[in-house]
């Protein structure tokens, strides 16, 4: 392959992502006359793309206002608002229906191939970057980049046994979180976030919730620290799962890493009640004449609380009836239910998607080009930046739009 190895390009492109994908096919329609390569260390290109949505490629997530959108960023929000009006996910969707893919869009916003098959995705972007000339060269890593003298970035590269010197006028680093790739950014003078891992489960034990696995609540408020979310909970075998706890693991992740994954969380299984309103909420079920020969632990005072749950949560008051409860016990049951005080004591995996956060620090970086501020010519996108969103195709989402800017700016020079 000569025409691969071709020592001077125009325009480098480390990692075969969807960021660095999209910024080749950006970048190469916009300006034809450009050699544009994209070097990947793996096999193929895209694999993250392939397995993502087990198999069907959360591309997107349905949510057409930036000022909306960036609350799903817990790293990054402020930086992407700018890129957000220039590239978002509505310009995603119009993007692939123009290369041939439609979208849809499933009840909880999340957005979809119409075929259900990541393969869609993949076959459409490298189709795109073969039509607009953009070479690959698989099995290639970045191992050295110096600039030299007439402002060219000199790389070395490896690509099986063989050592390759090529000279390129602008530099996209589109790698994702790979430790290597943060030291050629550190040798470049920028620096780097240390990335600690992101969206994850808690791991949990206690009677409350022993023997409970499969178990949902709707609507819980979690409380972490300085961190506080809310949404659906599941409890499983190891503790506490579900969007309420990933969204606490997501903006909690530099916390719990600091703490080695050992904190104290509160739980309000009430969602928006504080305790007054549960201890009123209590009182009246007590003083409900049908209810004074009830049992307490089979009679849940509120309906969005699973029975099963509930006899744990009120197993501390015994076998009494609601009418021979004391106001003591009410009130600490109130407390159980609105803050409750469970330990974490460690971290489970989200799945294969395993996110972290960290990366290349996002004052050194102009969202408006995604060029560095430091180096003339050196650019970044995706997940090599300190950005990270919770699951729903934010994270792809945020690979478009850095990738589309970065290849707006190397196309137009």
């Amino acid at each position: 392959m000569p025409n691969l190895i071709n020592p001077n390009w125009d325009v480098l492109i480390a990692g075969g992502g969807p960021a660095g994908f999209f910024a080749a096919i950006r970048c190469a329609e916009l300006n034809p006359n450009l050699r544009v390569l994209i070097i990947e260390k793996s096999s193929q290109t895209l694999g993250k793309v392939l397995i993502s949505g087990g198999g069907r490629c959360n591309v997107t997530h349905a949510c057409f206002d930036p000022a909306q959108l960036i609350h799903f960023y817990p790293r990054g929000g402020n930086e992407l608002r700018g890129a957000f009006t220039r590239f978002q996910p509505a310009d995603t969707v119009k993007w692939f229906e123009e290369h041939g893919v439609r979208l849809k869009t499933e009840s909880d916003n999340r957005m979809f191939p119409v075929t259900d098959d990541s393969n869609t995705i993949a076959n459409c972007l490298r189709e795109a970057a073969k039509k607009a000339g953009v070479r690959v060269l698989l099995g290639t890593t970045l191992q050295r980049v110096e600039k030299n003298s007439s402002g060219r970035f000199k790389l070395e590269l490896r690509k099986d046994a063989e050592v390759l010197f090529i000279q390129t006028k602008k530099l996209l680093i589109a790698t994702g979180s790979d430790p290597k790739t943060r030291e050629i950014v550190k040798s470049l003078g920028h620096s780097i976030e240390e990335p600690v891992p992101s969206l994850f489960t808690f791991n949990i034990k206690d009677k409350r919730i022993d023997g409970l696995a499969g178990v949902s609540v709707e609507n819980v408020t979690l409380k972490m620290d300085s961190v506080t979310t809310r949404g659906p909970l599941l409890i499983t075998h190891w503790g506490l799962s579900g969007p309420a706890v990933l969204r606490c693991s997501a903006w909690g992740a530099r916390i719990l890493f600091d703490k080695k994954y050992a904190s104290r969380l509160t739980v309000n299984w009430l969602g928006d009640y504080k305790l007054d309103s549960a201890l009123e909420v209590l009182q009246r079920s007590k003083e409900w004449h049908e209810n004074a020969r009830k049992k307490i632990a089979t009679n849940s005072a509120f309906s969005q609380i699973p029975i099963r749950l509930w006899k744990q949560l009120t197993d501390f008051i015994g076998d009494k009836n609601w009418a021979d409860s004391s106001k003591a016990e009410l009130r600490k049951l109130a407390g159980e239910l609105t803050e409750g005080e469970f330990m974490i004591q460690g971290k489970g995996q989200f799945k294969e998607e395993f996110v972290t956060c960290g990366g290349v620090k996002l004052k050194e970086v102009d969202f408006k080009t995604m060029q560095s501020r430091l180096v003339e010519g050196l650019f970044f996108a995706g997940e090599v930046l300190d950005i990270d969103g919770i699951t729903g195709g934010f994270n792809f989402q945020s690979s478009w739009t850095t990738g589309w800017l970065a290849g707006s700016e190397m196309g137009s020079g």
